[in-house]
């Protein structure tokens, strides 16, 4: 075995989209951790795999298992078609994952593959039949068939904070002669004090560390600032008897404004948030049938919840279930909601996917208000290159326009950005989790990011850490 090993990167190297990295721990013997999903104009290093080419462009010949970070679908969306190129090994993954990912593959396949349901059962059940769930903190060994090599592999989850059940993967390599090799790979690691989940715990030790960079440029503002500005953009466009739109991610960002709103309208009451509106009556609308799932998902995984939610829990509270909550299900329904509230001056919150604007249901919305200045598009989350959210949250204020589906629309809302709501650390946060290691790394691979936020992370690092090797790796 070479130290440090080959690591090849398959996506997320050129953006933020598509993560997929190989781990060759013998000749004849590699893991992958994530196979995701591109977006926007992101592809892969070899350009074989993009938002619209989404075969597997990398040969999984000595591929040994699968191993899953959390299943957000820019980190699992290429699962299907890694399975209809003929992978059958284990898919090892947290618990809650193994709860969670089915039901984000079973709708990644209706859309991207096909609506016969025999066909969508069959390949879920062969996804389930692969599985592997692993708890926290217990290593798992990797079965090495090259009888020509010693080499050993194994692997262990521990809480990254991201999403529920997201995990970072620590990787211990062992070569013939005794010696040994820690690779870490984060994943997508969480903000400190973000709602529901626990905060990530850097680790022990590393030699190797592959390093998401997303937010490797910006500061978050801290949490009760950010419910500030949370509250005063309510209170802006609810005064205009408009619309709070949201493009969120099903899962994560979903319920973390959940939980905030639910919060929001507990701390005030029957304050007013506008003149004849209490808060107490401000009706949330979530317009996604996939993001309600996961919502009761997670309500049934609630023992994976922080200490705040347990205790809000115990007093009785519903952080994911309250009266305000309406839930949209069908297309039917979805339609005539659009239409009334385009019809109709309503003040009210609407959540739905997709977090980039990229299709889905945010999008019927986006064509219906964005010509009208009392509502508001309020962005919680990262926007890709070339995706319409980019556009609309970088042409927006300036009173541009963003072509949906062919068509092009006026954007006269008020668009804001609050990046606070991400689920990623920022740059204080990633800087820490190096900091926070007892054995620090003397090898930082940056992937997951825009060129500028890898490069000042980049120099961040070399700053702060002058011993460490940094790379931003293109291949």
């Amino acid at each position: 075995m070479e130290f440090p090993p080959r690591i090849s990167h398959h996506g997320a190297v050129n953006g933020v989209t598509g993560s997929c990295h190989e781990l060759h721990f013998s000749k004849q013997a590699s893991i992958l951790i994530d196979c995701g999903l591109f977006q926007g104009a992101e592809q892969s290093p070899s350009g074989g795999a993009k938002s619209t080419q989404l075969a597997i462009d990398f040969s999984i010949a000595n591929v040994k298992a699968l191993v899953v970070t959390h299943v957000h679908i820019d980190h699992v969306g290429r699962i299907p078609y890694l399975l209809a190129a003929g992978f059958k090994g284990p898919i090892y993954c947290s618990e809650a994952s193994a709860v969670l990912l089915p039901l984000v593959l079973e709708d990644a396949v209706r859309i991207g593959f096909t609506r016969n349901q025999s066909l969508i059962n069959k390949f879920t059940q062969q996804l389930k039949s692969q599985l592997k769930p692993l708890p926290f903190k217990r290593w798992q060994p990797i079965e090495n068939s090259d009888k020509t090599s010693d080499d050993q592999l194994a692997i262990k989850l521990q809480p990254a904070g991201h999403i529920l059940g997201s995990a970072y993967i620590e990787c211990r390599l062992r070569g013939s002669n005794k010696s040994s090799h820690k690779v870490i790979f984060s994943g997508d690691l969480g903000a400190p004090y973000a709602p529901l989940l626990p905060a990530p715990k850097s680790p022990y030790s590393a030699n190797t560390l592959v390093l998401e960079s997303t937010y490797g440029n910006r500061q978050h503002p801290n949490r009760r600032l950010r419910q500030q500005q949370f509250k005063k953009i309510l209170e802006k466009t609810l005064s205009n008897r408009g619309v709070v739109l949201i493009p969120a991610f099903s899962i994560g960002r979903t319920q973390e404004l959940l939980y905030e709103l639910e919060e929001l309208i507990y701390r005030y009451g029957n304050k007013a948030l506008s003149k004849d509106l209490p808060w107490q009556d401000l009706e949330i609308i979530l317009d996604s049938p996939l993001a309600a799932r996961f919502t009761e998902a997670y309500r049934q995984l609630k023992d994976c919840w922080d200490k705040e939610a347990q205790n809000k829990r115990r007093r009785g509270r519903h952080p994911l279930s309250f009266e305000q909550l309406t839930t949209i299900d069908s297309h039917q329904d979805h339609l005539a909601t659009v239409k009334y509230l385009q019809k109709n001056a309503r003040p009210c919150v609407v959540i739905a996917a997709s977090g980039m604007c990229e299709g889905g249901r945010i999008t019927n919305y986006l064509k219906a208000m964005l010509g009208d200045e009392r509502h508001d598009v309020l962005f919680v989350g990262y926007q890709a290159r070339n995706t319409a959210g980019r556009t609309i949250q970088h042409y927006g204020p300036r009173g541009g326009y963003v072509e949906l589906d062919g068509s092009r629309y006026t954007i006269r809302a008020g668009i804001h950005t609050l990046s606070g709501y991400s689920a990623h650390a920022d740059q204080f946060n990633l800087l820490n989790f190096i900091k926070r290691m007892r054995k620090r790394p003397q090898h930082i691979r940056l992937v997951h990011g825009d060129d500028d936020a890898k490069q000042e992370l980049g120099n961040k690092i070399n700053k702060q850490f002058p011993h460490i090797k940094v790379e931003i790796p293109n291949d």
